[in-house]
């Protein structure tokens, strides 16, 4: 199916929004202003979840492979699951707080015992850890209810987008194998102060680094033969992997074997995007090598099921490289080496930089990210985030800056990565629990039951809702129209679609008189999208009476 045909003005006031395909069908999923908005990349508003602490939307998948030690707080698995996911997007939660993509945790099955990296006794909850690349693990869910994941989250206008781990395997325990020398280095441990000391070694102590870079054609471990026969699946895997590598022309190796696996998920299920986990430690032609079989697997599912197809949008693939940031431009500086990955399939980078200038001005930030995004990384995005599951300095970690952190996340140039629990507050200091698992609390869906949460979370929901309907504010230029009261545009205008809106912040509560610049002339009815509030342009000027600081104008 081809792209979306809009000859329409929109309802939420895109400014002339449309894209154009002489063999055009209309894609129906809900009457939102989200499925009218062309989908682009660089505006999108992804939510990143653990798949273990969102919603429990099965309880009896809860204990599988006899998990039933005790585990140091927040370290086991606690119950969320790829259906949780689901039924949320069937609330229209994700809808209502403007989301358009989904990032989850991985949900590959995971090593079976328990580990203590020196943080507490640990299961695999957060998905790193894997076991089988090619099962998925049952705590989290079954196939079906993943291919029902995907569909409903398209249906809806949200793409998905899978975390995916190449790097390394999961722990070795007393019943979880080692993969074998062949496959994987136990030693060296890395020290980071060189390229090669952050590649050829393990990220930490017992966490077996594949060899990724190796030509050597290997064999499957002997213990994943025995567990394939074992699940009945043994013959069907090896046919599998024999056409992969006939047709691919790739050899045997430890990573391409990884990469089939991986993408077999786009072939069948039409996965839209890769999370890329811990970019840096793997030599940069290996990631060369999963974005052309991405690819691939992308346009077969496209041509298997031409009726799913949402639009022309490519494979996107965004990575980990831990500790980039905007400033850096295209290259990560290891010290002895520079590595420009946007050169090696990736589309985007997530920017640890954006906390840190979060800290300071809105126009500094967003004149400083307009100009390198269309410059130095110009065709290419970042993913700024506030908080993560594994940053353990993120921006109000306290929680006491909610809106503002919303505000600035939310409006900045750029993807936007809302991590659960941003937009109600979500405790991030747990007592007693070490490491990241402060992070990583269950989702406390019962908050929404307080007056003060759910002002929050009308607020992310408002600027979330206004970012995706407007790829103007995270992939259109960005232009200060005054500094005091603070009063910005954005304009997009590429591949036929054409969108402008007009910020304000910091504003007055009550009556305020807003200069309209000539985009928007006189007779123009606006609507700022924050309060509801209608206002016609007369003499190049709105006057508009909200309670709010906050202004988001949009065409009528």
């Amino acid at each position: 199916m081809k792209q979306i045909v809009l000859f329409i003005f929109l309802s939420c006031c895109l400014v002339g929004c449309k894209s154009k395909n002489d063999n055009s069908k209309t894609v129906a999923t809900t009457e939102s202003a989200a499925t009218q908005t062309p989908f682009i990349w660089e505006a999108a508003n992804i939510y990143f979840l653990l798949t273990d602490r969102f919603n429990n939307g099965d309880t009896s998948n809860d204990i599988n492979f006899e998990r039933t030690e005790d585990t140091a707080i927040l370290r086991g698995f606690e119950g969320g699951d790829i259906t949780g996911i689901t039924q949320k997007i069937e609330d229209g939660y994700f809808t209502e707080l403007g989301i358009n993509a989904i990032w989850f945790t991985p949900v590959v099955e995971q090593v079976h015992g328990l580990v203590n990296e020196g943080t507490g006794a640990t299961y695999g909850y957060h998905g790193y850890w894997t076991r089988d690349w090619t099962s998925l693990d049952p705590n989290f869910g079954t196939y079906e209810e993943l291919q029902k994941l995907v569909t409903t989250a398209h249906k809806n206008g949200i793409r998905i987008v899978m975390d995916v781990v190449l790097n390394h395997t999961g722990p070795v325990t007393s019943i979880d194998n080692f993969w074998g020398e062949e496959w994987a280095r136990q030693e060296p441990q890395c020290t980071y102060d060189s390229y090669d000391a952050t590649t050829i070694c393990t990220l930490v102590r017992n966490l077996p680094d594949i060899k990724t870079e190796s030509d050597a054609v290997v064999e499957l471990p002997q213990f994943l033969i025995d567990k394939w026969k074992k699940e009945g699946r043994y013959e069907t895997e090896i046919e599998e992997l024999n056409t992969f590598f006939a047709y691919s022309g790739l050899t045997k190796t430890p990573r391409n074997y990884i990469i089939k696996w991986l993408t077999d998920y786009i072939r069948d299920l039409g996965i839209d995007a890769f999370r890329v986990d811990t970019v840096k430690h793997v030599d940069e032609e290996s990631w060369s090598v999963l974005r052309t079989q991405a690819d691939s697997a992308f346009e077969t599912w496209k041509q298997n099921n031409p009726e799913l197809v949402l639009d022309d949008n490519a494979f996107f693939m965004l990575g980990e490289v831990y500790n980039y940031n905007i400033g850096s431009g295209r290259t990560y500086d290891f010290g002895s080496k520079k590595v420009d990955y946007f050169a090696h399939g990736f589309d985007n980078l997530i920017n640890f930089q954006f906390k840190y200038d979060a800290t300071g001005d809105y126009e500094v930030m967003f004149a400083t990210y307009d100009s390198i995004l269309n410059n130095q990384l110009k065709d290419k995005s970042i993913l700024n985030y506030a908080t993560s599951h594994d940053d353990g300095q993120p921006f109000d970690k306290d929680r006491s800056k909610a809106l503002e952190t919303g505000t600035k996340l939310l409006l900045t140039p750029g993807l936007s990565q809302v991590y659960y629990g941003d937009e109600i507050a979500r405790n991030l200091n747990i007592e007693n629990a070490e490491g990241d698992a402060t992070l990583r609390s269950m989702m406390p869906w019962e908050d929404l039951n307080n007056a003060a949460t759910k002002d929050i979370l009308e607020h992310w929901q408002k600027l979330g809702r206004f970012r995706r309907d407007h790829p103007a504010i995270g992939a259109g230029r960005h232009n200060m129209l005054q500094a005091k009261p603070y009063l910005f545009s954005r304009t997009y205008n590429k591949n036929n679609v054409e969108d402008y809106v007009i910020v304000g912040l910091d504003l007055a509560e009550g009556e305020k008189t807003i200069s309209i610049p000539q985009t928007f002339g006189d007779g123009v009815l606006l609507r700022d999208a924050y309060s509801n509030t209608e206002a016609t342009v007369e003499d190049g000027k709105i006057s508009i009476n909200t309670p709010y600081t906050i202004v988001l104008l949009e065409k009528k």
